[in-house]
């Protein structure tokens, strides 16, 4: 290691804090939640997307009619998780909202995406720091996606695959890549008739 190398600081994560501030619970319901999302939720062998909803709601999330959770999902901190009507989440789908995640009508989240609401101050002294996600009605968020804290997914825009989302995408857009760039608009203009 260079002698310049060596004057680059290293934070000591063993001070860093914040480790617990974003629970908003007790441990004891913590440890129930990861006991009850480890047997209902993300388990493969559980084919009941009702019963996953079920147990969601138990635990203070609010999730609209006609939702469908399938197997492999997981979700941080259910009480932090509001789901608007008829949506679909779909295989391994990871909530890890450590802040509020709200998803309107009519959204889909394809398999394997993650939606994370929480990062580190990692110029400072790695606290923890949450922001929220906004996913507004009509989203399709397409498989293996990112999208981190202080999103806001406007009305029917697409995410297409593997991108990662790290800043607001207008309605009716479509982003790809990484970091996710504009990819044109998600719906053409239909020519008038008469």
């Amino acid at each position: 290691m260079s002698e310049q190398d060596e004057q680059i600081p290293v934070i000591p994560l063993r001070e860093a804090p914040g480790e617990r501030a974003a629970w908003g619970r007790g441990p004891l319901w913590v440890m129930a939640w990861m006991l009850v999302e480890w047997l209902l939720v993300t388990n493969a062998l559980q084919p009941s997307s009702r019963l996953r909803v079920a147990a969601l709601r138990a635990f203070g999330a609010t999730i609209g009619d006609g939702v469908i959770f399938r197997q492999r999902t997981r979700v941080k901190f259910p009480w932090n998780l509001e789901i608007g009507d008829d949506c679909w989440i779909g295989e391994g789908v990871w909530f890890h909202n450590q802040d509020r995640v709200t998803l309107g009508h009519d959204v889909v989240i394809s398999q394997e995406s993650f939606i994370t609401t929480g990062s580190h101050a990692h110029r400072r002294d790695m606290a923890l720091i949450t922001r929220p996600v906004v996913i507004e009605p009509g989203v399709w968020i397409t498989s293996r996606c990112i999208v981190t804290g202080g999103v806001t997914l406007g009305r029917s825009c697409l995410v297409s695959p593997a991108a990662v989302v790290m800043k607001d995408v207008p309605a009716g857009r479509i982003v790809s890549g990484n970091p996710a760039q504009d990819a044109g608009a998600r719906f053409q203009p239909q020519p008038k008739r008469g």
